[in-house]
């Protein structure tokens, strides 16, 4: 696992200096020439800022994002806190879970000198184009949208953040010219929202953004742990159905331990019929880096009971030098908001001349 590499402080406040100085119109041909994705693309994604990742984060997405780093010439890694607020936040929170994700995602392995990773925030250019895009979005088009049916439905009524926020995550996306993206299954249809704005955009105002494809996901989704019908969230109530990856092993022991199964001792991996085991199943393969049948033959032999004391043994030996780094790091609360505030500042190095072209054939300068 790649451990996250100390940042030169001096470079850090340069960075810091430069970026919160006053800003004037950047149009094309003005400040740092516009780059475009080097070859063999440019890959983009983000993630809220939620506290500490649950197993289902991990295996699901950040595990991913750090084999992008050695494929890709291009990788940029958002801490998304603009989108965290279309749910309430208490600001001082906020402020932890920030710093808490982007420790867990060095943990995890993302190499800051491989990768740029910053917080969304930090860099305006998101927010402005988010707004030009928005103007270029219809309201029936984001009405279909998946997420907003279903947490607009929760809510019985959904914030006007929590409507426009595929239109920044498109932002996102294109404000870097991003070739590739990391999603899940359900996150497709935001992705093609982006798709089709930069469409729209071209159309309009000539070619600037590639469209972006989809890197979807290997990986199963890995499932509650107490109802196996619904995913792995942090918002689950039930305390016992959900596995962080800062668990220590008696508490991820236990988890398993009282994890749904069925009446049938024996291990198979059959999703339809026996979800709860197939799901040990997938997370057995997963943590083991071995495939679904290979872990279902090394269960020969096993009941269910005997099996979960396997599948702990593969989590806590993966997570194990995750959770103790991520704890290390988080004494270090300089050197985060230090790694945070260079790729900050990468970021809008490769943003400003983007959104400076885009102000240009917009006709604002």
């Amino acid at each position: 696992m790649a451990l996250p590499v100390r940042t030169n402080l001096r470079h850090v406040f340069r960075f810091i200096q430069k970026f919160n100085s006053p800003r004037r119109c950047l149009c094309a041909g003005a400040g740092p020439e516009n780059k475009d994705p080097p070859g063999g693309g440019r890959v983009f994604s983000g993630i809220q800022p939620t506290g500490v990742p649950h197993l289902g984060n991990y295996l699901g997405a950040l595990e991913n994002w750090v084999a992008l780093q050695n494929r890709y010439p291009s990788v940029l890694y958002s801490i998304v806190d603009l989108h965290s607020i279309t749910q309430p936040q208490d600001p001082t929170q906020l402020r932890t879970n920030i710093l808490d994700m982007a420790a867990s995602l060095l943990a995890c392995g993302v190499d800051p000198e491989r990768a740029i990773l910053f917080q969304q925030s930090k860099v305006s250019e998101h927010a402005e184009l988010s707004w030009i895009l928005g103007c270029l979005t219809s309201m029936p088009r984001l009405r279909h949208l998946p997420q907003w049916k279903m947490k607009s439905k929760l809510k019985n009524e959904g914030s006007v953040g929590l409507y426009t926020y595929p239109v920044l995550q498109a932002a996102d996306i294109l404000l870097y010219k991003a070739t590739h993206v990391p999603v899940g299954e359900d996150q497709v249809q935001h992705l093609e929202l982006a798709q089709d704005l930069a469409r729209i955009f071209n159309n309009n105002y000539g070619d600037l953004f590639p469209e972006p494809s989809a890197l979807l996901s290997s990986t199963r989704k890995v499932k509650s742990l107490r109802d196996p019908s619904a995913k792995m969230s942090k918002s689950d109530p039930q305390t016992m159905a959900t596995i962080t990856v800062t668990d220590p092993p008696d508490d991820i022991a236990l988890k398993i331990r009282r994890a749904v199964t069925d009446f049938t001792s024996e291990v198979t991996f059959d999703p339809e019929t026996r979800p709860g085991v197939s799901n040990l199943v997938t997370i057995h393969a997963a943590m083991a880096t071995i495939s679904v049948e290979e872990a279902v033959s090394q269960a020969g032999g096993l009941d269910t009971g005997a099996y979960k004391k396997l599948v702990t043994e593969a989590v806590i030996q993966r997570l194990t030098p995750i959770r103790e780094e991520i704890e290390r790091l988080r004494s270090e609360r300089a050197h985060l908001e230090a790694v945070l505030a260079r790729g900050n500042g990468r970021a809008r190095e490769l943003a400003a001349p983007v959104l400076g072209e885009v102000r240009q054939r917009v006709g604002f300068c």
